[in-house]
């Protein structure tokens, strides 16, 4: 069987280098020149795979990502989201329409080993998070700051990080104990699937507070993702919002849902 997944990572990159061209012409003309993958299988399942998990079946067989693991998630619930993914695809097989299957690839041959680099990086973005800068003025954002990330920071010190807040862009070291705590934390999520999961949600909010918290249920993602936004949102109300800035919003956050998603399914959480 051809291994569906490097088709689909192929057509990603080339997604990818679409949107990079500065031109909107050649970046028109490169989207209608650059096929999809065409869907080859008819039937798509979900199977127990020996006693390490589920697998997604296409046509009965067993898919593989694109380094040849075993495309295998520890939950059912998990597996039937990737399987959705596969199912819902037409007559081509697009990539942007699969972020679960995409994650879960990511996590299998990339995260699983990696998994301290990826819970270092995750450390860093807590080391100079976006949740501990604020600004000084107007006066309605500083308070839409402190409406929307003083209860994230507050959620945070109840594990034992205190983190430290600063009025503008100037860095400020956190103290070490903080960062000492909340790692603690991350190394307890020791499944690459989930941690790549916890990754996304850190960087798309541009918060490791908000994306643990996100990833431990301490907060919904609507409400994590207008904290995300919060400086954004308040530019957009002043001077407006171009297409392509709501393009690419649109594709972040449909890549956190998916990871949301698979999060909740792997602890089998509603």
């Amino acid at each position: 069987m051809r291994n569906i997944l490097e088709d689909i990572e192929q057509a990603r990159l080339d997604h990818e280098s679409m949107l990079s061209d500065p031109d909107p012409v050649i970046r028109a003309q490169k989207q209608m020149l650059t096929p999809l993958p065409k869907r080859f299988y008819k039937d798509v399942s979900v199977g127990a795979y020996e006693a390490s998990g589920f697998a997604v079946l296409l046509d009965g067989k067993l898919v593989n990502t694109p380094l040849r693991n075993k495309l295998v998630v520890p939950t059912e619930a998990a597996a039937q989201i990737l399987a959705d993914e596969f199912a819902r695809q037409d007559t081509h097989i697009d990539p942007k329409d699969m972020p679960a299957t995409r994650l879960v690839n990511t996590a299998i041959d990339g995260v699983a080993a990696e998994m301290q680099a990826v819970q270092e990086e995750i450390l860093r973005f807590a080391g100079t998070d976006l949740l501990c800068y604020r600004a000084d003025s107007p006066k309605e954002l500083v308070e839409r700051q402190r409406e929307n990330w003083d209860p994230l920071l507050d959620w945070a010190a109840t594990l034992g990080a205190n983190f430290e807040v600063t009025e503008g862009l100037m860095h400020i070291a956190q103290p070490r104990e903080a960062l000492a705590a909340f790692g603690a934390h991350l190394r307890m999520v020791t499944d690459p699937i989930a941690l790549a999961t916890l990754h996304v949600m850190t960087t798309l909010c541009g918060s490791a507070v908000t994306g643990l918290a996100l990833f431990k249920g301490a907060v919904d993602l609507d409400a994590a993702w207008k904290a995300a936004h919060v400086d954004e949102d308040w530019t957009i109300e002043q001077w407006g919002e171009d297409e392509e800035a709501q393009a690419r919003r649109a594709w972040r956050e449909k890549e956190i849902r998916a990871a949301v998603m698979i999060a909740k399914a792997l602890y089998n959480t509603p």
